[in-house]
């Protein structure tokens, strides 16, 4: 039997940061974690085409900062910044607490694994062949300098009367080594047929070399261009 875990939650702790950063007692720790679930589904509902690829939330004692991660920062922003106040009014009315956005941009959308299958899925909704997206998202993917991918579908592929999983890859994926960076992204295609599942993984390769690409020894400047940050 195979033993199958997700590769962020394997890493989290260890190599990746956690995804909500905050401490509460025993008498309040389920309350704030469903908040938290309540805050992601009604971003990522309200704002399936904006490219979100992750949200984190930091909590202290009288404050609440959400951290938006997109591709597309303008569609949230808005308008003179009309949009992002909106999102912030509808949040603070969901969770009944004061809350600070922030938004930050995502660089290249092909190397992150939950924008790559939000792509997918939105093509085989809009009925894409499914052969045809796998093999576009693949080149894509390795040509923005990922050291390899994995794409997997299941269900009725193609409109097919039995669901069945298809997968293809290009490059190494070694999910078990901790030290290499792997994205994971599961997204569900909604089609006439059914729901087909998306799940991508991307290897970015070792962090001790993103750690390297990271301030220069010399001139203490990041080598790479820094993702911009909206705050609001």
């Amino acid at each position: 039997m195979g033993q199958k875990v997700r590769p962020t939650g394997f890493r989290v702790g260890i190599t990746e940061p956690w995804r909500s950063r905050w401490y509460a007692p025993k008498k309040y720790y389920g309350e704030l974690l469903v908040e938290d679930q309540k805050v992601r589904e009604f971003i990522r509902k309200k704002y399936q085409f904006a490219g979100v690829s992750r949200v984190e939330i930091e909590r202290t004692r009288d404050q609440v900062v959400v951290h938006l991660h997109t591709s597309r920062p303008g569609i949230i922003i808005g308008r003179k910044g009309q949009e992002v106040d909106r999102l912030k009014a509808e949040l603070e009315a969901l969770t009944g607490r004061h809350l600070d956005l922030k938004i930050v941009e995502v660089n290249n959308p092909n190397r992150n694994a939950s924008l790559v299958a939000q792509d997918i899925a939105q093509q085989l909704s809009k009925r894409g062949s499914f052969r045809r997206t796998i093999k576009r998202a693949l080149e894509q993917v390795i040509e923005a300098g990922a050291k390899g991918i994995k794409v997997q579908l299941s269900g009725r592929l193609g409109g097919a009367e039995m669901s069945r999983c298809e997968k293809a890859s290009r490059g190494s994926v070694p999910l078990s080594t901790l030290r290499r960076h792997i994205d994971y992204g599961l997204v569900e295609a909604n089609t006439k047929m059914g729901v087909i599942g998306v799940k991508v993984w991307i290897d970015l390769g070792d962090y001790s070399e993103e750690l390297a690409d990271g301030p220069d020894a010399k001139t203490g400047k990041a080598s790479q261009k820094p993702k911009r940050s909206y705050k609001r």
